[in-house]
């Protein structure tokens, strides 16, 4: 008796269990590490009922006070405090170069509203058309 060998064709199918697995790891590192990614000084924003800026626009330039009343920018160092003549003629540079970039201002709720206020209009004189104050949303 004579078998005849059948031959069995190649299943073309593709096991996705592995990649559905690493993306699940992926998108619970990203969901860890991007609270991370938030830059900046720690200060406590006044709250304050405003509507949220659009996502469209690019990414805005933000200047902090904190409570002591020093001065920081998001380029760089966050961490080391500046002079405000330092930031102004930095924020100059960036205005030049791209003049739709937005300036906002994060100011601690215990600074002093007179150093906000310096801060807001030597931006302006550094060509900031208009300079905007972050607040936190009121709690409910």
């Amino acid at each position: 008796m004579l078998r005849r060998k059948v031959k069995k064709k190649p299943i073309a199918e593709i096991n996705v269990v592995p990649y559905i697995d690493v993306m699940l790891v992926l998108l619970i590192v990203f969901m860890i590490s991007a609270p991370l990614l938030m830059q900046g000084v720690k200060v406590k924003l006044p709250a304050a009922p405003s509507a949220p800026l659009d996502d469209k626009q690019d990414e805005p330039l933000i200047v902090s006070v904190d409570a002591n009343g020093q001065y920081y920018l998001n380029l760089g160092d966050e961490k080391t405090a500046k002079p405000l003549k330092e930031i102004t003629d930095m924020v100059t540079k960036i205005l030049r170069q791209k003049p739709q970039t937005q300036v906002l201002v994060w100011g601690d709720q215990t600074v002093d509203y007179g150093i906000v206020v310096a801060m807001m209009s030597a931006l302006q004189g550094a060509g900031a058309e208009s300079v905007g104050l972050v607040t936190e949303p009121p709690e409910l």
